[in-house]
């Protein structure tokens, strides 16, 4: 007789169940009652299946009667469909200036809508150099400018707030 043993922590399988008495539910979810896992054993070899300890912690633990492998399977399965069904979501930054030019501006703001438009957040960063630190309200008609140019494809997430030298924004794309 061939048995799967594999190392699993968070099942136990055949003959790594060390307990005396188990509860036993058969493959259709039918409880068959308590028993020795020596018992529970022979009911699973008779259908060539295995023995999977489900509850190690219930008094007694709960064992059921399963394909092990095909269980490990269907849960990397469903596990892939899940990862499949994600949204990834990046932030892209872009890095202004207080005192930034209406086309350097525009060119900054196209290149956002185009993250945008992909579906990836937008950080917006307006950077204070020396003596412009006295001067934060000309960064945020910067990022007031910004948000408007991008108003179409993006909205405010978080409001420009100062955060040591950088004024940040951020962007969420429209849907």
């Amino acid at each position: 007789m061939f048995r799967r043993c594999l190392n699993i922590k968070e099942l136990q399988i055949n003959e790594e169940i060390r307990e005396k008495e188990i509860r036993l539910i058969d493959v259709d979810g039918e409880q068959l009652g308590i028993m020795t896992s020596k018992k529970g054993m022979e009911i699973a070899d008779e259908r060539k299946l295995d023995l999977v300890m489900i509850a190690p912690n219930a008094k007694p633990p709960v064992c059921r009667i399963m394909d092990y492998g095909k269980y490990k399977y269907e849960l990397a399965k469903r596990e892939k469909e899940a990862r499949k069904n994600q949204k990834v979501i990046t932030v892209k930054e872009i890095r202004l200036t207080p005192s930034i030019e209406a086309n350097d501006l525009n060119v900054k703001a196209k290149r956002a809508i185009d993250f945008l438009k992909d579906e990836d957040k937008v950080k917006v960063t307006v950077r204070f150099r020396g003596r412009e630190m006295g001067h934060t309200e000309k960064g945020k008609i910067v990022l007031q400018k910004f948000a408007e140019l991008t108003s179409e494809y993006g909205s405010i997430d978080k409001q420009p707030k100062l955060e040591g030298r950088n004024m940040v924004m951020y962007l969420n794309p429209k849907n």
